[in-house]
């Protein structure tokens, strides 16, 4: 009889995903290779590798995912998983030593729930979607590269950092993720207050229509945004603690 390590061999293509709370469409041709006990991610930003232990017995059944190559090497990620015939549902915790319990990606928790299906996938041939010109050219203008984030005093992995962009056109930008687009907003600003002032206003997703505050400062070609959550108080200073909703983010010009 064939154990669970057996049967996780070959080629598994990721079909959902969902990350710090957010349901994220999967990466085209995103997918986890299994020979023996190594595995090779690809698709998902970078490509990383390393060696898998299961241990089908706890309940759940548990998993540890040890990294030696790519953005993450040096890092384990403990999880949990189920295994169907043709299927495979993983529950990661992305960064810290503390196991899921359950199959749920709370916001800001860092926990990724990802569901898998045997066999590979042909990548898919989509344009991800960015700001529209809209409005004359900003010193926000162009196309940013994420460095670091923290939502709601929880800082995000670096594995999901380099996995997104800023892009702004006119008075609009996008925050992309891979192939999502998990922010779009329409912005004014003010230099002249202090901190410099910024104002969204929603224009995707579960926050489309609602409007937040907050500030942000260049130095050189590094920007730092901090915004409260939609309806809530402007920041007065550039940090994010547990609980108070907000998001603090650099980004570096591409």
């Amino acid at each position: 009889m064939k154990n669970d390590l057996d049967r996780l061999q070959g080629t598994w293509t990721v079909a959902a995903l969902e990350l710090d709370g957010q349901t994220m469409e999967a990466p085209g041709g995103a997918s986890v290779v299994v020979e023996g006990s190594r595995f090779i991610t690809t698709g998902m930003g970078s490509e990383y590798g390393g060696t898998i232990e299961v241990d089908p017995s706890a309940k759940p059944a548990h998993i540890d995912m040890k990294f030696d190559s790519g953005p993450e090497k040096g890092n384990t990620n403990f999880g949990i998983y189920e295994l169907g015939k043709d299927s495979w549902k993983l529950c990661l915790a992305t960064r810290g030593t503390t196991r899921p319990k359950t199959f749920a990606s709370p916001a800001g928790s860092g926990i990724a729930v990802e569901t898998l299906v045997r066999g590979k996938a042909a990548p898919k041939a989509k344009k991800t979607k960015v700001a529209e010109p809209s409005g004359p050219a900003t010193e926000f203008e162009g196309d940013w590269k994420m460095l670091s984030g923290v939502m709601n005093g929880a800082a995000m992995d670096a594995a999901t950092v380099a996995w997104v962009k800023r892009v702004t056109r006119g008075n609009q930008t996008s925050v992309i993720a891979g192939p999502q687009t998990m922010m779009k907003v329409e912005f004014t600003f003010d230099p002249a207050t202090s901190p410099a002032s910024i104002d969204y206003l929603n224009l995707h997703g579960p926050t489309k229509g609602k409007r937040q505050a907050g500030i942000y400062r260049f130095e050189g070609d590094v920007l730092t945004v901090c915004t409260g959550a939609p309806g809530a108080a402007r920041p007065a200073e550039f940090e994010s603690a547990p609980g108070d909703g907000r998001s603090l983010t650099v980004w570096k010009r591409i």
